[in-house]
């Protein structure tokens, strides 16, 4: 299984469902397009149906629900959008603002959905890098 070794580290410290997910699309796309970025974006594209991300590992999206969470996992390759790096767009604001509080993002009870969008992929980056050290 290539995608096992190929495994991101954010990955490697999510629940074992999302890994499987991961590998899975990761397999698949390797098979249809061969090794590299596009078998990674179409891993992580399927990954953002079930999972988002908080900090430095990926959990299970709010109540269970499935779909896109961002503008680039809805649409098709080539056509664009940005990438929402992992965090829930489609979330509630009452779910963004417990994750924010999980991250301790200070000034959260003041943001709107957009700044809480923007203050927690900050934190998770951060939160990534600091476990990669």
């Amino acid at each position: 299984m290539p995608g096992r070794k190929e495994l991101p580290s954010t990955l490697e410290r999510s629940p074992k469902e999302a890994q499987r997910t991961w590998i899975k699309a990761h397999d698949s796309a390797v098979e249809e397009y061969g090794e590299g970025r596009r078998a990674h974006q179409t891993a992580f594209s399927a990954l953002k149906h079930k999972f988002e991300k908080v900090g430095d590992h990926w959990e299970r999206k709010e109540g269970g629900r499935k779909g896109p969470s961002d503008e680039r996992a809805a649409r098709p390759r080539g056509k664009g959008g940005r990438s929402g790096e992992g965090v829930d767009e489609n979330a509630s604001k009452e779910h963004l603002y417990s994750i924010a509080r999980r991250l301790d993002i200070g000034g959260r009870s003041r943001m709107t959905k957009d700044e809480l969008l923007r203050a927690i992929r900050k934190a998770n980056r951060s939160e990534t890098r600091q476990a990669r050290s």
